[in-house]
């Protein structure tokens, strides 16, 4: 078990009661480390450069490893954006924060915000771009991430924070784009190329078919990745303008993984696991490559550590400091007890009959990755066809209304237009068809998670093993979909986002009879 404490932070004691009395002296303000947190909107933790793509151009990013840590195995709690988002910003599961843990309901005011808190602690804080999002803020005087400052424009955003923010005191902002989210690379289709990216050179990712399609899609992809970079990058400068860049802890990372199929709305590898490099200049050795598995959930953990800010007491958060990761001059695997991270879906887009989800958990070990699948009798990646007002089917090519959990994109109409052609209809299923009730990855083979070994006889012990473990957590963490008294609580909470209509399933058409993906 990992444990968390205080340890070497910078605010403690005395200097802390001062400080969150406003009381503090202007020397132990500025000894406290102003936190940039940056997050990209669904990217896969392999398309960053640091990570070895060579096509994948992020050198702010690669900075940042560079003069800090890269973590290898970082994983978001949950493979949806506002759920994700709650997680952090709580430090809690999203099976522990009710609505919040599902996408476009509310986020309840109970739990605390590490934004919230730091502020008490005189913090000035700010956030820019998206914050907590999509939902309903219904009770809060303001978006959870803190106080907006501007938009589309990052950086200039960052400059008007720095220009309101009082003299010598610490900040806390919150840096999120859109890029590379779906929407912005449909309205940007063509970019990629536009910018001199090689279609022949990219990587396809081995969940998607090797077309000229695809690639061009995944260009547009990653120049929105340069994008968010490119803002990463005018945001430090602005730092190193101001003499604040080796005072302030740098996080970058994203929400999740990519806006492809069987991807975004998963728990696979390209489903959860996302980019993380942390700098905090001369505070941590810097030149490293970490392998512990970590979560998002740790780094809010890790910010209240760093801080000194004492965590919540009524609710609290359920990840676990890296501090000595980062203060160590180790690389590989530097903390022993980081054996596991645990990861949770529920109801992401409006996407089956009843507004009903797809509930998901999962164990991912160094070598393992196990999914529990709550309901493999709904369709994982949405039904295939909305209703209409008069009762009949919108086509399969109409976007939204056609597997809804996948973002729309050039992929997705691919696969769809595509999904009878031998060539491709594999890739087609393993996106779309109904999974069995449990799935089990070699991650060290299978990054892609093709190959399901949950009933293969020789794995046995070892489905055994995680199956119990995972069991064990959620029961120990709370959640419900374990303990009860209602395992089905979050199919109740609402969505404020459309809602489409879908037949029952015992109304669903025979030719909706695909295979279980295997």
């Amino acid at each position: 078990m990992i444990k968390t404490g205080i340890g070497t932070a910078w605010l403690g004691g005395l200097v802390l009661s001062a400080f969150a009395a406003n009381t503090a002296s202007a020397d132990e303000r500025e000894r406290a480390p102003n936190i940039i947190y940056a997050i990209s909107d669904d990217q896969s933790w392999i398309h960053a450069g640091a990570y070895g793509l060579p096509e994948v151009r992020t050198p702010n990013f690669d900075r940042v490893a560079a003069e800090g840590v890269l973590f290898e195995q970082a994983f978001a709690p949950t493979p949806g954006c506002s759920p994700t988002r709650a997680a952090i910003l709580t430090g809690r599961h999203n099976w522990q924060i009710e609505h919040a843990g599902t996408h476009w309901s509310t986020f309840p005011t109970k739990y605390s915000v590490f934004p919230d808190r730091l502020e008490e602690a005189g913090y000035f804080i700010g956030f820019t771009g998206k914050g907590w999002a999509p939902g309903n803020t219904n009770g809060w005087d303001r978006d959870p991430a803190g106080v907006r400052f501007g938009r589309g424009d990052y950086a200039a955003a960052f400059q008007r924070f720095l220009d309101e923010r009082p003299e010598g005191t610490p900040f806390f902002f919150w840096y999120g784009a859109h890029q590379p989210h779906p929407s912005t690379i449909r309205a940007n289709l063509g970019s990629g190329v536009a910018a001199g990216f090689d279609i022949d050179a990219i990587t396809v990712p081995p969940f998607l078919p090797d077309v000229p399609e695809v690639r061009s899609h995944l260009a547009d992809y990653l120049r929105m990745i340069e994008v968010f970079d490119e803002h990463l990058g005018e945001i430090l400068a602005l730092l190193e303008e101001t003499g604040e860049l080796d005072n302030t802890i740098i996080i970058v990372t994203s929400d999740h993984g990519m806006g492809f199929p069987r991807a975004k709305a998963n728990l696979y590898e390209y489903s959860a696991r996302v980019p993380l490099a942390v700098r905090w200049g001369a505070e941590i050795p810097g030149g490293r490559v970490v392998k512990n598995l970590i979560d998002l959930i740790d780094i809010t953990a890790t910010i209240y550590d760093a801080t000194g800010v004492p965590k919540p007491e009524e609710y609290p958060i359920s990840g676990h400091t890296i501090l000595p990761v980062l203060r160590s001059e180790a690389e590989g695997l530097v903390e022993p007890g980081r054996e596991a991270v645990y990861l949770g879906r529920e109801r992401h887009s409006s996407a089956r009959h009843d507004n009903l989800g797809y509930p998901m958990r999962a164990i991912r070990t160094q070598e393992y990755l196990f999914i529990r699948n709550f309901h493999p009798d709904r369709w994982p990646a949405g039904a295939p066809q909305a209703l209409r007002e008069d009762g009949s089917f919108y086509p399969r090519s109409h976007g939204g209304n056609t597997f809804a959990d996948i973002d729309d994109g050039p992929t997705k109409t691919f696969l769809v237009e595509n999904s009878g052609h031998e060539k491709y209809r594999e890739y087609f299923l393993q996106a779309v068809g109904k999974r069995p009730g449990e799935e089990l990855y070699d991650i060290r083979t299978d990054p892609g998670c093709l190959n399901n070994l949950a009933a293969r006889p020789e794995y046995a012990d070892i489905r055994r093993d995680l199956a119990e473990r995972l069991e064990t957590y959620l029961e120990e963490s709370g959640d419900p979909r374990i303990i009860g008294p209602d395992p089905e609580v979050f199919e109740s909470y609402p969505r404020y986002g459309g809602i489409r209509r879908y037949p029952s399933p015992g109304e669903e058409p025979e030719e909706w009879n695909w295979k279980v993906a295997p």
